[in-house]
């Protein structure tokens, strides 16, 4: 495995990788075969795919990751159903995020010359079908709205905003809302954004402080 960085190298079917992928897959099927009832169960599953499993997360399902083991989520986090993670290398949630329904992350990224998708020359000589990923990074406290992608080699910032059906293709600053296909940072997040200033919404709640 190649490392820059730019980029990490890597073969698609380097045997452990597709045994991975087998075993992943299956446990996704495992995974989205069980309703919200089996709850321990679903942890079970859940625990196996990442590897482990910190506390209070919570996978609505359907569910679809590539390795699974590639991707870390932090505790009292909530990701909603048909979430795919195609995980070739490092994905990254932070503690305390909210992902809306059909939220895509990618990290792989294939050549843009037919000739080198088919095959590239690895330092052993021989001619293979290689790709390269780069990490994607959640941080604390996000909220990814319905429909998002997030494309390869991506940070959105803590406690930052994606709108929906957004496709981020760059980092996102922390503490920003920001949107669109490309998404860019639409504003910052500020005290006018707080609750306190709907009460017509808030009703009878209150802003903890």
């Amino acid at each position: 495995m190649l490392e820059n960085g730019k980029g990490e190298m890597f073969y698609p079917s380097d045997d452990w990788r597709v045994e991975r992928k087998k075993k992943t897959h299956k446990l996704n099927q495992q995974y989205n075969a069980l309703d919200e009832y089996h709850v321990e169960e679903r942890r079970e599953i859940l625990r196996e795919i990442l590897g482990e499993l910190n506390e209070n997360v919570a996978l609505q399902g359907p569910i679809t990751f590539h390795y699974g083991i590639h991707t870390k989520i932090g505790k009292n986090t909530f990701i909603n159903f048909n979430f795919t993670c195609q995980d070739d290398v490092s994905v990254t949630i932070g503690e305390h995020c909210d992902l809306g329904p059909n939220v895509t992350i990618v990290t792989p990224i294939h050549p843009m010359l037919m000739e080198e998708r088919i095959a590239l020359r690895c330092p052993d000589g021989v001619g293979r079908r290689l790709c390269y990923g780069k990490p994607v990074v959640i941080e604390d406290g996000c909220w990814i709205c319905a429909n998002v992608t997030i494309l390869p080699g991506v940070t959105i910032g803590e406690g930052s905003v994606i709108g929906a059906g957004s496709v981020v293709t760059r980092s996102i600053p922390p503490h920003s809302f920001a949107a669109g296909n490309p998404c860019r940072v639409i504003r910052a997040l500020t005290e006018a954004d707080s609750m306190k200033n709907m009460p017509n919404v808030l009703g009878d709640c209150e802003v903890i402080e």
